[in-house]
């Protein structure tokens, strides 16, 4: 039986096609590698999204108690511009102040020697 050369040339339509399908595929196959590895690697991939996700969620719990602490510290300042008895308490409690007039007495602790027995 004689080989000829003529019959180891794939030239039909169908192996044409065939390889084109690999062909197709592989780089079908490819783009999906890539783009997985983009998807779990890349700069926006799920662990940088997670991450940021929890940043966020921090960020906005710290701007919940911010806010608490803002409206807690404007009523204070407003019962101060308002009220005059909350700024004599505060100047008395913070700063010592007393009216003229009044005595001020200091009561310390009795003394204690080096053993801690007063």
């Amino acid at each position: 039986m004689p080989t000829h050369p003529i019959a180891a040339v794939p030239n039909s339509d169908s192996e044409r096609g065939r390889l084109l399908a690999r062909a197709t595929i592989a780089a079908l196959l490819l783009a999906l590698v890539a783009l997985q590895l983009r998807l779990w690697t890349g700069a926006a991939s799920l662990a940088e999204v997670a991450t940021l996700e929890a940043r966020v969620s921090a960020q906005q719990a710290e701007n919940r108690r911010l806010a608490e602490q803002n409206a807690l510290l404007e009523t204070e300042v407003r019962a101060l511009k308002e009220d005059p008895d909350s700024l004599e308490a505060r100047a008395r409690s913070e700063l010592g102040m007393i009216r003229e007039g009044e005595t001020f007495f200091m009561v310390l602790p009795p003394a204690q020697d080096a053993a801690g027995e007063p």
